[in-house]
């Protein structure tokens, strides 16, 4: 049995002024996410197949986004007022954050490095919150706060990323990436977040990584220094996700206490569910959730689709949306700037469907 600790200790905490007390506490028991106590759309079945205990999300990484380069910075501007801002970004993600739940989704992924703004790739933009010695950025923790704050209202998950490649390489060397792994992760625990869930790096198999310790073959050693660093005996949940259609490997399911996947590439959902069994039967593996937290691919209106083949092996599923090239500015929930309303067809499609399954 794997759960948080109880509830209690958060009079300790918030008596030394460090929070509030939580209203949103995520555990997780075998293979099921639980909300203050109770399975996660509980009682819930879609066609034949159980819901209760996963967690539907979506890919936000661009919550907390800005840029530091003034030679690209210009590429983020809105189409309204020609400028880029970062407070509005958040503000705007925020204001967004109910109609989210209001359709069932429960979760969602931000990055303290963010994602590639353009979809896909690096072009040299400067986006994290950490500096090049691994320490917190003050203006990336004031939006990080508010948007912590409100999902907390909402009782809301967050997968915290931690790591991005194309920014990793800012890092002056591995003790600041240490540094930084144990900045966020006691900035949280101090702050007295209970709903949170650390992605410790996106895609760790990713060629496009330069410090040694965010790649795959060596990211355990980051998992179990997140997972020692307790702040009145708790600490927080950790995994880190692959390449899309890649299978993680038994050094990262070992430690983690829940496994990410991705399911950009998978055409065939016949796939999906095959990488589900694979990951079950990697060496190391016991009975935790495994969970999708980006995958471009959607056909919700077909007869098979991605999330479908997730549900189907009984692993929850995340929506990943880029705006491509020619499309509006509503389009896409990565592409910088961001519409975070429910605007697009692609974005009704899947809340859609969300707010179906979970019989909301």
């Amino acid at each position: 049995m794997r759960l948080t600790f109880s509830v209690v200790l958060t009079v300790a905490i918030c008596f030394e002024g460090f929070c509030q007390e939580p209203k949103t506490i995520v555990s997780i028991k075998e293979d099921q996410f639980y909300i203050n106590g109770e399975l996660t759309y509980s009682g819930r079945y879609w066609d034949g197949n159980k819901i209760e205990g996963l967690l539907f999300n979506s890919r936000m990484v661009q919550g907390i986004f800005d840029d530091a380069n003034p030679e690209t910075v210009e590429r983020f501007k809105y189409p309204d007022t020609g400028e880029w801002d970062p407070d509005r970004n958040t503000d705007e993600f925020v204001a967004a954050m109910k109609s989210w739940r209001d359709h069932g989704m429960l979760a969602f992924t931000i990055n303290l490095q963010g994602g590639s703004p353009m979809g896909y790739g690096n072009e040299g933009w400067r986006n994290s919150a950490f500096n090049e010695k691994g320490k917190l950025q003050g203006p990336y923790l004031k939006r990080l706060k508010q948007i912590l704050d409100k999902a907390d209202e909402l009782g809301m998950v967050v997968i915290l990323g931690y790591f991005y490649f194309g920014q990793d390489e800012y890092f002056e060397d591995e003790a600041a990436v240490k540094r930084a792994a144990t900045e966020a992760t006691e900035w949280i625990l101090k702050k007295g977040y209970f709903n949170v869930l650390v992605e410790v790096a996106n895609e760790c198999d990713n060629s496009g990584y330069q410090q040694d310790i965010i790649k795959a073959d060596r990211i355990d050693a980051l998992i179990r220094h997140i997972k020692g660093t307790h702040y009145y005996r708790r600490r927080l949940f950790v995994g880190a996700s692959f390449n899309g259609n890649s299978i993680p490997t038994s050094n990262v399911v070992r430690d983690s206490d829940f496994i990410l996947i991705h399911g950009n590439g998978v055409k065939d959902p016949a796939r999906i569910a095959e990488m589900v069994e694979q990951t079950r039967n990697v060496e190391g593996y016991r009975t935790m959730p495994i969970l999708f937290n980006e995958d471009d691919h959607y056909d919700f209106d077909k007869e098979n689709y991605n999330m479908k083949a997730a549900i189907e092996s009984y692993a929850s599923w995340g929506f990943f949306d880029f705006r491509r090239e020619g499309e509006e500015f509503k389009e896409g929930f990565q592409s910088v700037p961001v519409d975070w309303t429910i605007s697009s067809d692609r974005k009704k499609a899947f809340f859609g469907k969300v707010k179906e399954i979970v019989g909301y």
